[in-house]
């Protein structure tokens, strides 16, 4: 079998892959983030989600009636029996499990007037 080109005159093309090896020493760690900065947002983003947990926690023992605006202007009234990471369960005329991402803002219900 022959690897030369059916066109006469064209040049002949090794069909070998050829393989390239990557040094590990290189400049990598310029296009990482400074440390400090990565830090930063990791306690801000951990004060923020412990704010909120507390928050959730409170309502929850409290078993105080809360109004959920959502994204699209729908709103659940109701008190929260639990939640996790991504969803509330609240408990009104009946039971619903409402996603966080969902949620425009919440806010007591007596407190709408103020």
């Amino acid at each position: 079998m022959s690897l030369e080109s059916p066109v006469p005159g064209a040049k002949k093309r090794s069909i070998t892959p050829t393989v390239r090896t990557v040094s590990r020493s290189g400049p990598v760690s310029n296009f990482r983030l400074p440390p400090f900065a990565l830090s930063q947002n990791q306690e801000q983003d951990a004060t923020q989600r412990q704010a909120e947990l507390f928050y959730l926690q409170k309502q929850i023992q409290a078993q105080t009636p809360m109004v959920l605006v959502l994204e699209d202007g729908e709103l659940v009234e109701g008190c929260i029996e639990w939640y996790d990471r991504n969803v509330l369960k609240v408990r009104g005329r009946t039971k619903t499990l409402v996603y966080k991402a969902a949620i425009k803002y919440m806010y007591k219900q007596g407190d709408a007037g103020q």
